[in-house]
């Protein structure tokens, strides 16, 4: 405004107009109306000039206004941009997150469709897994079976007359049968550690005896290559400890057979210390040592120190993973240091806590020194009558005495009243089972109450052996129980064995299945022809009244009695190697446990033809005379 031409001319006559204006009023209490009249000439005369700075104002700010507008304007466009640019961003990323929100939706419809398939998957995997577990537990009695008749026939036929030729042929087939059992037992424990059926049995163990044992079975080994076994155990580790004797001695055999295996020349040492609580067994050797590489793979699956075609070392590989498994299985765990051309060192370290030592009779019995032998007087629990008869001829041909017993209450009542060196008992037997007649003799005063018990039965589940050890039965022997196993059962407690003939086996002729040929010849050497003809001839005389009593039971719905009488009918037949009649009788005994079945009478018939069959062909092949049996015509 101070650059406007009127505006400083206009304010003095103003300032003027202002200072005439308070001289008047202020000259008396009465203005003067000359003097008011000329402040009004003075003011109209100042409103033309009022009136020019007012638009002259008015114009000034309507200037400054436009400018402000002027400036205001790129600065609001910048603004709707910016605000247009945070839309467009805003709405970008909404779109970003809702097509996250829509691709995480997929996902997560694509991991629930994969959680549910690999649940199905895994489902189906267990389920083939405990099928895989069932067969091999069906099947390891049909392999391990015709192994253990091979190699007590081969054991029979090395005490008799042999040359030179044929020793060192029967020695290498028997090397080869022993190789391949191992082999099957390795992957039968494979298959359990992968099902998780695997299991450690922990019991009162002597540990110095366990390593004087397995000092005894490796030496023989280690000789023969012409090394030193040292075997040293410190005085602090404890005498009696809680552990798994049978896994523990397989880790140790599997560590030192391998130390053996690849030593060619030098030593090998077992050390066994106890540094703290654990118990820590080292295997050292001398051999060609393992570099790295090698070192880095060795507990894994079919893993070879050698994997070139030209190794000379055979194995399957499995040995070391199956101890490191069972290691940590009872809590520990094995580690090894190497150098090639130098030798290796396998340490196991195992919590094996210390236990008092525990009472007579509760832990299974020492092989007894050869020259403390002595006849045994065995109380034998058995129900069935052609295995008392099998049995009473065994044991005799063994030189012991046997007092038999045809149920769990009187093999109660016979302890009670004779001292017994040894008690066979059967499992499943009427009126008092094996179970309960165990737990009744070991509720008698001792010494009597400490006796050895030895189950003797053809039922080999875990659960029977768990219940024959909860009963206070010391072993668990499964039929059929031949010579062999039986001798050796009773040299480990004190029974003296009596020489053994060669015998004269004529060559068995084509059977099939229906009879066990390893089982028959198993017979043929340990009985007479005339005995094991005695025993076919009492087994089948009786199977029409055992017939006529698993009809009876199946008519009255007695499925309980039924299986009982069929489990009895499977294990005379088990001893007596006849095979067709076991797998009906067996048959039988699980359609008694299914409820699923209300219809017994099929496989009734099934196993009375399998019992004519068998009969008939025992028959022609000379074993039984052919009058032995009255026919019958199954129904």
């Amino acid at each position: 405004m101070a650059a406007h031409g009127a505006y400083a001319p206009t304010l003095t006559r103003l300032r003027a107009f202002v200072a005439n204006a308070e001289r008047a009023l202020d000259a008396a209490d009465v203005p003067d109306p000359a003097a008011l009249r000329e402040l009004l000439a003075e003011l109209d005369a100042l409103s033309t000039p009022l009136h020019e700075l007012s638009l002259g104002a008015s114009r000034a700010l309507d200037e400054r206004v436009k400018q402000r507008n002027d400036a205001m304007r790129p600065q609001s466009r910048q603004g709707i941009a910016l605000t247009l640019f945070q839309c467009v961003l805003l709405l970008f990323f909404a779109f970003v997150v809702l097509r996250q929100f829509r691709v995480l939706r997929q996902r997560r419809k694509r991991l629930e469709t994969l959680a549910e398939r690999l649940g199905s998957a895994r489902i189906e995997a267990e389920s083939a897994s405990r099928a895989k577990s069932v067969f091999l537990a069906n099947m390891s009695h049909e392999i391990r079976t015709p192994f253990h008749g091979l190699l007590g026939m081969m054991s029979l036929l090395q005490e008799t007359p042999l040359s030179a030729q044929q020793s060192a042929y029967l020695c290498t087939a028997k090397e080869s049968a022993n190789h391949l059992l191992a082999i099957v037992n390795d992957i039968l424990d494979i298959s359990k550690l992968e099902s998780g059926k695997l299991q450690v049995a922990p019991e009162a163990v002597d540990l110095a005896r366990l390593v004087r044992e397995v000092d005894a079975l490796m030496r023989v080994q280690a000789q023969s290559k012409g090394l030193a076994l040292q075997v040293t155990m410190d005085a602090g580790v404890p005498r009696w400890v809680h552990a798994d004797a049978t896994r523990l001695k397989q880790i140790l055999f599997n560590l030192l057979s391998n130390a053996v295996k690849f030593t060619a020349t030098g030593a090998v040492t077992l050390q066994v210390d106890a540094p703290a609580r654990d118990v820590v067994f080292t295997v050292i050797d001398t051999g060609i040592g393992i570099d790295d590489a090698v070192r880095s793979r060795l507990f894994q699956r079919f893993a070879q120190g050698d994997e070139s075609p030209s190794r000379r070392h055979a194995g399957t590989g499995l040995g070391l993973e199956i101890s490191r498994s069972l290691a940590r299985l009872m809590g520990g765990d094995i580690h090894v240091t190497s150098h090639p051309g130098v030798g290796s060192r396998f340490v196991v370290t195992l919590p094996l806590p210390a236990i008092e030592r525990p009472a007579p009779g509760a832990v299974p019995a020492v092989a007894a020194d050869p020259g403390t032998a002595r006849t045994l007087k065995v109380l034998v629990a058995e129900d069935h009558p052609v295995n008392r008869i099998y049995l009473e001829a065994v044991l005799d041909k063994l030189g012991h005495r046997a007092v038999f017993a045809e149920n769990g209450e009187e093999a109660v009542r016979a302890a009670q009243e004779e001292d017994f060196d040894i008690v066979l008992m059967d499992l499943h037997m009427p009126v008092m089972d094996g179970f309960a007649a165990a737990r009744a003799i070991r509720a008698l005063p001792l010494p009597r109450g400490a006796m050895p018990i030895v189950a003797l039965t053809a039922d080999a589940f875990q659960d029977a052996q768990d219940g024959a050890r909860q009963a206070g039965m010391d072993e668990m022997l499964t039929k059929p129980a031949h010579l062999p196993q039986l001798r050796a059962l009773l040299a480990r407690y004190g029974g003296a064995t009596a020489p053994q003939l060669a015998p004269t086996v004529a060559p068995l002729e084509h059977d099939g299945d229906i009879v066990d040929r390893a089982t028959v010849e198993q017979l043929h050497a340990s009985l007479s022809p005339q005995q094991y003809a005695g025993l076919l001839e009492r087994f089948f005389a009786s199977h029409a009244g055992a017939m006529s009593r698993l009809r009876g039971a199946a008519a009255a719905g007695a499925r309980r009695e039924a299986a009982e009488q069929a489990h009895a009918l499977k294990g005379a037949a088990l001893s007596l190697g006849l095979r067709a009649v076991v797998e009906g009788a067996q048959a039988l005994q699980r359609a008694c446990g299914d409820a699923a079945r209300p219809e017994l009478a099929p496989c009734l018939d099934a196993l009375e033809r399998q019992l004519l069959i068998t009969r008939d062909l025992c028959q022609s092949l000379g074993w039984l005379p052919s009058s032995a049996a009255p026919d019958r015509t199954p129904n």
